[in-house]
């Protein structure tokens, strides 16, 4: 019995069998709505990447900011590098940063670095002077920054975090 079509032997006619797929129409129908529900979702989901990234930065921040302080603590003088600090078993590994995906993007600065860095009154920046570069290297790690160019969600530079 070919043509699509069966015979129904009950009323003596022919019966259509049911078609199977989908129009194109249908299709069409389908893709518009996901594209749609894509152009709500994708925006999101960026933002909420961002937003995570930004929080696993500030995290390693804080953590090797904490092993510094712990080091200093405990030996009476500020580590040389953030390898000292693996080496010394203050810190597991080095960790990465997020928005640079690298290890070795860290900016180290000196106790010199944060002291000119910090807002002081003028009269105390006249009075103290700054060290060389060579003293700045024989003092030790103060702080960690990050190295990633561009500013976070709220503004601020990486960088000054």
């Amino acid at each position: 019995m070919g043509g699509g079509h069966a015979l129904d032997l009950a009323t003596g006619g022919t019966l259509h069998l049911a078609r199977r797929g989908f129009t194109l129409i249908e299709l069409l129908v389908v893709l518009a709505i996901l594209a749609l529900l894509l152009t709500i979702a994708a925006p999101r989901y960026i933002q909420h990447v961002e937003r995570a990234k930004e929080t696993t930065l500030r995290s390693s921040l804080k953590v090797m900011r904490e092993a510094i302080d712990k080091f200093q603590g405990d030996q009476g003088r500020l580590p040389s590098s953030l390898d000292e600090l693996v080496a010394r078993n203050y810190l597991k590994a080095i960790p990465i940063d997020p928005i640079t995906d690298k290890r070795d993007s860290w900016v180290a600065l000196s106790e010199a670095d944060v002291l000119a860095a910090a807002p002081a009154p003028q009269a105390a920046l006249a009075a103290t002077p700054l060290p060389g570069p060579a003293e700045r290297n024989a003092v030790g790690l103060a702080d960690v920054r990050s190295g990633a160019p561009g500013n976070g969600t709220d503004g601020t530079p990486y960088q000054e975090w």
